[in-house]
């Protein structure tokens, strides 16, 4: 009943999250924060992770094997204090499974997952890329930036002027049309001294 409860709960956490009334993250805290829910399951081995999804995870887990243990339980002709002990030992048994278990997928989830602040159009500011299209218009252009993490992306870019870029060509990104969804670019020579952010 006990893990039957927390696991309705989070089954309707999760609801909440897709119809967009609450985040996975809910429960982390601000960033950097070292204490709370966040800073304990990391001394526990859980970082790394969102909190909201390791306790689903352990829930879930710990529901299973409870389960499980009850089923088992129930084929037994035992009863009376002896009953009471071995369902208390299933709840127990049901945790440390679950915990160990969730340490193991957070291990895998934590490589899965950046850690960090995530990559934004701000970043790419200032920065060098070169044009994959044949040229660049007002209306026409794409090109591959480099953020400070390494990754790159193919980003669609424009120029206010006729400058002849050709794919291949380096350019610098200084503005960002919002209602357009793209760069605006200048050659990259015409910035003395700019160091290729984009190497």
């Amino acid at each position: 009943m006990l893990f039957s409860f927390l696991l309705v709960v989070v089954v309707g956490y999760w609801v909440v999250v897709l119809i967009g009334g609450a985040d996975v993250d809910g429960l982390d805290g601000d960033a950097g924060e070292a204490g709370g829910l966040t800073g304990f399951f990391a001394w526990l081995g859980l970082g790394g992770v969102p909190v909201t999804v390791i306790v689903s995870l352990m829930v879930a887990f710990a529901w299973f094997a409870s389960l499980a243990g009850t089923v088992v339980l129930g084929t037994t002709d035992l009863n009376g204090g002896v009953m009471i002990v071995l369902s208390l030992l299933v709840i127990v048994v049901a945790l440390v499974l679950a915990f160990g278990i969730t340490r193991v997928l957070a291990g895998l989830l934590s490589r899965l997952m950046p850690v960090g602040p995530q990559p934004s159009r701000g970043d790419f500011m200032g920065a060098t890329c070169v044009v994959r299209t044949g040229s660049v218009t007002a209306t026409f252009g794409q090109a591959e930036v480099h953020a400070k993490d390494g990754s790159s992306a193919i980003v669609q870019v424009r120029q206010p002027g006729a400058e002849p870029f050709r794919a291949g060509s380096k350019a610098v990104i200084y503005d960002f049309d919002a209602q357009g969804e793209f760069f605006w670019i200048m050659p990259a020579d015409a910035v003395p001294g700019l160091s290729d952010h984009s190497a």
